[in-house]
């Protein structure tokens, strides 16, 4: 693309007079420029691509945007900007044609529910007929094609780019997990937006945001700054869980253009006659003035929430109502979120992602009205995240556990101990901690500490007895776990299936 016409709207405060020149690509790392590409200097969380500029040169860029001080190669072209990180994304839709303007692009952020929304939504939107696309923790798919997410809302310019694609292979309708993070850092501001959808929100990521006011701000966004400023010519609206108490704060500058969902009685979408069990949910709704019933193969009574904000989304969408409960039934599971383990062992195993004090709390109280048996959870916390939650997460999982067994999640570069160390600083001293066999009276509740995610995973399992439950949570559909040393292969599901297979042979 000529770089005139890339640049136009771009407001520049240093650059040559001539910016004549043809663009093959824009970049953000220097390892992926090319010849004649445009280089763009961002700020990142852990790397400053001011750093990298004369590597970026060295690889064949031409044309460097940045906005700090900083020597760029003379024979490069420099731009000076205030902000680069806004104007990598403004820069980005330019060159792959606004291709959000070309889909139906529906937004869902929140602290828990996301991926959950996502995976209910694309069900019901491809029984109505259409064509999906979906961002997202898991993965990001499209036209039978998956890819893996490195984050769960793609930098800026990967969004524009993986869009572009989405709209060239004729995908209708994009679902895309928004995190506080991109909303914060500007990665979807250059979105036009038909849809949003606000799930909830609990403590997490204080470790970036500092406190909730700050969080709360960053997920407002969508709905105060970006829905507003899309171009579409069809109506901007938002659907939000007037349950939650964040929730109720955001209606109160969005509520013309928000349908709400909920078990209160004033709710434009709620849930009445429920029930929930470990073989699914059954309910009738009131959705907008008409009665249905849905049955899905989920469990939890959460999941009974992540389906009303489907529900509400799909009927904003103009999906007809058999297509709705249709799309909800065929859903089976959704990949690490209460995510059952095959079992005829008569032990009920379970891999969820939660991972935060909040979504253990949910899972847990959810199992807890369930079980027939004993409740033991395996669980730990990721290391370099927000520490003040391990703690919480400690008197969470032994408070409605019968048996807490805790272990490492994925450390990275802390002592996996000192992590486990600040998790049972949380539990209370009136809880037994267990050592060796875990034997213990059935009326009693204890923990114990094993550091080794596999054998934890296996001791809890080959400890349960016909009727217990099993809860690994943390890491949900991750297949990897991240040592000090290194990123190795590790999935719960398939260490518990082994385990179970194991004690199937004994029995």
């Amino acid at each position: 693309m000529e770089l005139r016409r890339l640049l136009n709207g771009i407001e520049m405060q240093k650059s040559p007079a001539d910016l004549s020149g043809d663009v093959s690509g824009i970049c953000y790392a220097a390892d992926q420029c090319g010849p004649d590409s445009l280089f763009v200097a961002i700020p990142g969380l852990v790397h400053d691509g001011h750093d990298y500029i004369r590597e970026a040169v060295d690889r064949g860029a031409r044309f460097i945007v940045y906005q700090k001080d900083a020597t760029v190669p003379p024979q490069a072209v420099a731009i000076q900007v205030s902000d680069s990180r806004r104007v990598l994304g403004r820069l980005a839709k330019t060159y792959f044609d606004d291709p959000s303007g070309n889909l139906t692009l529906i937004g869902i952020t929140g602290t828990s529910g996301k991926t959950t929304v996502t995976y209910l939504l694309e069900s019901i939107l491809k029984q109505a007929g259409f064509d999906c696309g979906v961002i997202g923790t898991v993965n990001y798919r499209y036209a039978g094609k998956t890819f893996p997410a490195p984050n769960t809302t793609p930098e800026s310019y990967d969004l524009q780019r993986i869009l572009r694609q989405m709209a060239d292979e004729g995908v209708t309708h994009v679902l895309a997990e928004v995190s506080s993070h991109a909303l914060d850092l500007h990665r979807v501001d250059d979105c036009d937006f038909d849809l949003g959808v606000f799930t909830n929100l609990s403590t997490e990521h204080l470790d970036y945001h500092k406190d909730m006011e700050s969080y709360f701000r960053a997920k407002q966004r969508l709905f105060t700054d970006l829905l507003p400023q899309s171009k579409k010519d069809r109506p901007r609206r938002a659907v939000v869980n007037a349950d939650d108490v964040w929730g109720a704060r955001l209606l109160d500058g969005i509520r013309p253009f928000a349908l709400t969902y909920g078990a209160k009685e004033e709710c434009d979408v709620r849930f009445f006659n429920d029930h929930v069990s470990l073989s699914g949910i059954r309910a009738d709704l009131y959705v907008a003035g008409r009665q249905m019933t849905i049955q899905s193969q989920l469990t939890g009574r959460f999941n009974l929430y992540n389906i009303l904000a489907a529900v509400a989304a799909a009927q904003l969408l103009g999906v007809p109502e058999s297509a709705i409960a249709e799309g909800i039934e065929k859903m089976t599971c959704v990949p690490g979120r209460l995510e059952r383990v095959a079992s005829d062992t008569g032990v009920h195993v379970f891999v969820d992602y939660a991972h935060k004090p909040d979504a253990l709390t949910q899972v847990l109280e959810n199992l807890v009205r369930m079980k027939t048996g004993r409740l033991i959870t395996v669980f730990g916390c990721g290391g370099n995240r927000d520490r003040s939650k391990r703690p919480l997460m400690g008197e969470a999982a032994t408070r409605l556990s019968d048996l807490t067994i805790v272990t490492s999640d994925n450390p990275r570069k802390e002592d996996p101990l000192a992590i486990i160390a600040e998790i049972t600083a949380g539990i209370d001293a009136n809880r037994i901690r267990l050592t060796g066999a875990l034997q213990m009276d059935p009326q009693s509740r204890g923990y114990a500490v094993i550091p080794d995610r596999k054998t934890a995973i296996e001791t809890a399992i080959g400890t349960a007895v016909s009727g217990d439950m099993v809860l690994i949570a943390g890491k949900g559909h991750e297949d990897y776990q991240i040592l000090q040393t290194g990123k190795i292969p590790f999935d719960d599901r398939v260490v518990a299936a082994s385990a179970l297979r194991s004690r199937g042979s004994k029995r």
